[in-house]
């Protein structure tokens, strides 16, 4: 159905430095999120070799990425045509399929052995999990970094074909630090270097205070990041309106009825677009299957399950599940959902006025903190769920993580006045040895409410506000990502 020729032309289009022509400041900007680094160590490295797949929402930034590490390449001397950029995205090219296109570039510029191929939409391609084996055993000179927004078998295809062969790399939306930083926003004096986020409580009184001092000025950034969310266009769109709008059309409405639809078979797309809608409304929930299915019309409940995993694989929303931390049992098969960024959220619901309601503003500040912590221990494989007792289902920690030697604990009290007993369940663990915690959090909303928390405790809990201790989880990230 297609000539090489037209596949040709199509290549030549999306390859200008085929051509002698340059990566513009359009394509690849000058900012560089943190996945930008740890792609380029994986692509460039000497000793392992590994094919790299950048996994994320739409709109995050990954195709940026591409071609930061293209011109990056370029500016290294490598051969231009030895540089090869092409997207399933595209309709001829997924029409082509991943062998013809291949061997169309190879017969138009026979190329070396060292040769790097930068895919995007890999999913849109037929057997693509298949072709990057070939591609990986094939060629033993070749390195690949690929993306891809909803592959149903992404994780599969690492866990069989994939493996020793590619590495997966999440990237979720802009953390708060690289919201500050992508905007440029001053923050005064730079914080000192090896401050662990999750290990504040053995910071000295005076070191806690002068650095609270430093990131004070931020709190008036934060309820922007939060609302507009964390996607670098939009973040630097000066209408919030529109932003709102594009985030509709481009992140959920894409991937809903045309990104999920085309690799599932969903035979009641509408029913598909309820579960997502009634997932925004319970957002930091913890999800009853049995309640939803009736809710929804009494849908299926493997269909309804199939639909989470969807949505999941589709990087639209994030599953925490509980973990046990006293020895007492938890709610097993109840899992905490939230949107991926709480702006994802604000648009699909079309919620106004939001900094005014301290219920949505603390749905949006879990949801943020929780996908910070995901981030900031993605590297290390730590699970990152929740807590909650089985025979008192008030006692609950918001966000647990279950770190080798020992747990960490996130409770969320974005309030005037956040108030905790010691008979909350945060306290409970923090002063039980069993429950093996290292550190604790309570997150706060005041910029002056800070400092370690008045009841006296076998760990210290450590109060900070939100914008602070997310702005320093990503701080802490990118120590880790530069070093």
């Amino acid at each position: 159905m297609l000539s090489e020729e037209q596949i040709l032309n199509v290549l030549i289009q999306y390859n200008p430095w085929w051509k002698g022509l340059p990566v513009t400041d359009k394509m690849a900007p000058s900012h560089h999120r943190f996945a930008y680094y740890e792609a380029k160590k994986m692509l460039l490295h000497q000793d392992l070799r590994r094919f790299v797949i950048l996994s994320g929402p739409r709109r995050v930034g990954k195709t940026t990425i591409l071609f930061q590490l293209i011109k990056n390449l370029l500016l290294q001397n490598v051969s231009a045509r030895n540089i090869f950029y092409l997207s399933f995205d595209n309709p001829v090219l997924k029409l082509a399929g991943f062998e013809e296109t291949i061997r169309v570039y190879k017969n138009a510029y026979p190329a070396g052995d060292k040769c790097y191929f930068f895919i995007d939409e890999v999913q849109y391609a037929q057997d693509w999990e298949g072709w990057i084996k070939t591609l990986y055993d094939t060629n033993p000179d070749l390195r690949v970094i690929a993306t891809e927004s909803a592959s149903p078998v992404l994780e599969k295809g690492s866990a069989e074909s994939g493996v020793g062969r590619w590495s997966i790399l999440k990237i979720p939306t802009l953390s708060f630090y690289e919201y500050c930083d992508l905007l440029q926003i001053p923050v005064g004096e730079p914080l000192p270097t090896g401050i662990q986020p999750t290990k504040l409580n053995l910071l000295e009184t005076g070191d806690f205070n002068e650095m609270m001092a430093r990131l004070s000025p931020l709190y008036q950034y934060f309820n922007r990041y939060l609302t507009v969310g964390g996607f670098p266009e939009l973040a630097l769109a000066g209408d919030e309106t529109l932003s709102k709008k594009l985030l509709r059309e481009d992140v959920v409405d894409k991937v809903l009825k045309r990104d999920i639809l085309s690799l599932h078979n969903i035979r009641n797309p509408l029913q598909f677009e309820k579960v997502f809608l009634y997932l925004c409304m319970h957002s930091s929930s913890i999800i009853n299957v049995s309640t939803m299915t009736k809710e929804l019309e009494d849908i299926n409940k493997i269909t309804l399950l199939n639909y989470i995993d969807y949505l999941k694989q589709a990087n639209l929303i994030y599953i925490s599940d509980p973990l046990n931390v006293d020895g007492k049992g938890i709610l097993k098969g109840r899992s905490k959902i939230y949107v991926a960024d709480p702006a994802i959220r604000n648009a699909v619901l079309m919620l106004e006025n939001v900094i005014a309601d301290p219920v949505e503003m603390g749905i949006m500040v879990e949801t943020a903190a929780y996908k910070h912590i995901v981030a900031y221990y993605s590297s290390a494989n730590i699970q990152v769920g929740y807590y909650r007792r089985v025979k008192d289902n008030k006692k609950e920690v918001d966000i647990v993580a279950g770190l080798p030697t020992g747990k960490f604990l996130c409770e969320v009290k974005y309030r005037e006045q956040a108030s905790v007993k010691t008979s909350d369940a945060l306290f409970e663990l923090v002063n039980s040895e069993k429950a093996k915690v290292q550190g604790a959090v309570l997150i706060t909303k005041r910029a002056e409410d800070y400092g370690i928390a008045a009841h006296n405790s076998r760990i210290p809990v450590i109060r900070i506000p939100a914008f602070a201790f997310l702005y320093l989880l990503g701080h802490a990230e990118k120590e880790r990502v530069l070093a």
